[in-house]
C-alpha cells in the first residue's frame, strides 16, 4: 500500500519535471524560429506598404504592439 503511494508520487514528480523541460525546450525553439516583432520588422512592413516611417511612428507602433503581447 505504502509502496504504491510512493510510486505514484515519484511518477507524478518525474512527469512534472519532464513536462517542464519539454515545454521549456519547445518555447525556446518557437521563440528562436518566430522572434517577436522589433523595430526593424515594423520599418520593413511599412516600407512594403509604400510608407517611409519616422522614429515617432515606429515608437507608437512598438507601444501598440507591446500592449497586446
Amino acid at each position: 500500500m505504502l509502496q504504491d503511494i510512493l510510486v505514484l508520487i515519484v511518477g507524478i514528480i518525474i512527469g512534472i519535471a519532464i513536462g517542464f523541460f519539454a515545454a521549456r525546450y519547445f518555447m525556446k525553439k518557437y521563440i528562436k524560429d518566430n522572434p517577436p516583432i522589433n523595430e526593424e520588422m515594423i520599418k520593413t512592413l511599412m516600407a512594403q506598404m509604400g510608407r517611409t516611417p519616422n522614429q515617432k511612428q515606429i515608437n507608437q507602433m512598438m507601444k501598440a504592439m507591446s500592449k497586446y503581447q
